[in-house]
């Protein structure tokens, strides 16, 4: 097969449209769900699984692709048909029996085998990954197809049915509500669905030997899955968080999935992951001593900004990291901590001694997760609340998540949002604060 030329199909459609991985993500079709049938072996790290994948044609098709990492392919059929195909480097290119039309729903079967690894490249492994006892799986930006066929762009949202087996020792948690769960011969069948659209990279795997504990009581539904050693340092490093969220929920609106889950791996991890209605953390996180706290409250206001409003494309970033940061100095006003305006003082000072080389608004693929990103994307946020002033800039923040709920969005969008709850045009401000590497005088 060649990936491009086919009668049927337009140049391109093995090409997402994200401007930073365009080699991520597939054109031509949108996949509405996906059915996961996975089966894991700890010690060999073996996986085997069956991927359902429903979508439409947005336009017509006589082939297609999906991103998938190395594995074995076994079989792939488009509408119970079988299907020719190949599979090149994390592409698979699938050729069905029968042409698809503009506005179709087909549904293609893919059976595969391996040893699930990352994907390698600039940001280091990302996706499925072993741990000394588990599994964890971090797909931020690009690691989907570590673990299961899939369109890897963030805009390309869908739900899940996700069940795994294996060693029933093990818990078993995915980023979904949990709705089976079957015991075999020393083999457990965990059952998970995702009914709100949720992009690729925000699906997740937890794979330990952990002890479910219940975070908070009353209100949305917190649990946490952690090693029993960590039991203590836990109980204090996340006793807030029931008022963590009940904060966030009063600034924020109402928390936009069924429940959150916190897993703590029983290994040293570099930063903190969030996933769809979960967050996972390292073992170096719990040290009794609230350290990480800012961390938590990042994580959890991830599920209003990048998870339930996600970016279309990776360029629009800080409105996925500079929200959350911004959390994290609202929380330690509420919580008695250092005040707001301190913080956005102190990292002002810290920015302005570094040179002034990223633009906000589209950083480059290199610098996407630039500290200059999460933290001048924070100011951002803070000089449009230091304009507009704190009701209008409250009301602002809670439309904003209430009206793209579960949608996809871009700093355009924000920018045409904002400017409804403001008096001024805005455009200077965004420009200044977005546009420019140039960092503008200290909002107050």
């Amino acid at each position: 097969m060649t990936p491009t030329g086919a009668r049927g199909a337009l140049p391109g459609a093995d090409r997402s449209t994200d401007s930073y991985l365009p080699e991520h993500g597939n054109g031509g079709y949108r996949v509405l769900h996906y059915d996961l049938d996975l089966d894991y072996r700890v010690g060999p790290n073996r996986l085997a699984g069956r991927a359902t994948v429903t979508a439409v044609a947005t336009q017509p098709l006589s082939r297609l692709t999906l991103d998938l990492g190395r594995f074995r392919i076994q079989d792939v059929r488009v509408d119970g048909r079988p299907a020719r195909h190949a599979h090149r480097p994390d592409k698979v290119h699938v050729k069905p029996e029968r042409p698809i039309g503009t506005g179709d729903t087909f549904r293609v079967d893919i059976r595969y085998a391996g040893n699930p690894v990352p994907i390698s490249g600039r940001w280091g492994d990302i996706g499925w990954d072993e741990l000394t006892d588990g599994v964890l799986v971090a797909s931020q930006p690009n690691g989907a197809p570590s673990w299961f066929p899939c369109d890897d762009q963030p805009g390309a949202k869908a739900t899940f049915r996700v069940a795994l087996t294996t060693a029933s020792p093990y818990t078993v948690l995915v980023t979904g509500d949990p709705v089976a769960r079957r015991r075999g011969a020393g083999r457990t069948t965990w059952v998970y669905e995702r009914r709100e659209p949720t992009a690729p990279y925000l699906m997740s795997v937890q794979i330990g030997r952990y002890e479910l504990i219940d975070l908070a009581r009353g209100g949305v539904v917190q649990r946490a899955a952690i090693p029993p050693t960590l039991r203590a340092g836990f109980a204090h490093d996340f006793g807030r968080h029931g008022e963590i969220m009940e904060a966030l929920q009063r600034l924020f609106g109402p928390y936009p999935f069924n429940e959150y889950v916190v897993v703590v791996a029983d290994d040293v991890l570099d930063d903190p992951i969030e996933a769809q209605g979960m967050a996972v953390f390292g073992r170096n996180h719990v040290d009794g001593r609230r350290t990480h706290e800012r961390l938590v409250v990042h994580e959890l206001a991830h599920q209003w900004f990048g998870n339930s409003l996600t970016v279309a494309d990776w360029r629009h970033i800080w409105l996925n990291e500079g929200f959350a940061t911004y959390a994290e100095w609202l929380w330690s006003g509420v919580c008695g901590d250092l005040p707001t305006d301190a913080l956005a003082a102190q990292w002002y000072a810290r920015i302005a001694a570094r040179p002034s080389d990223v633009i906000v608004a589209d950083p480059g693929v290199d610098r996407m997760f630039d500290p200059l990103v999460y933290k001048r994307g924070a100011l951002t946020v803070h000089a449009l609340r230091k304009k507009v002033g704190d009701e209008s800039f409250f009301a602002l923040l809670r439309a904003w998540v209430a009206d793209h709920q579960y949608a996809t969005v871009t700093t355009g969008d924000f920018r045409k949002h904002a400017q409804r709850f403001a008096r001024e045009p805005l455009d200077g401000l965004f420009a200044a604060w977005l546009d420019s590497a140039a960092l503008p005088p200290l909002p107050r």
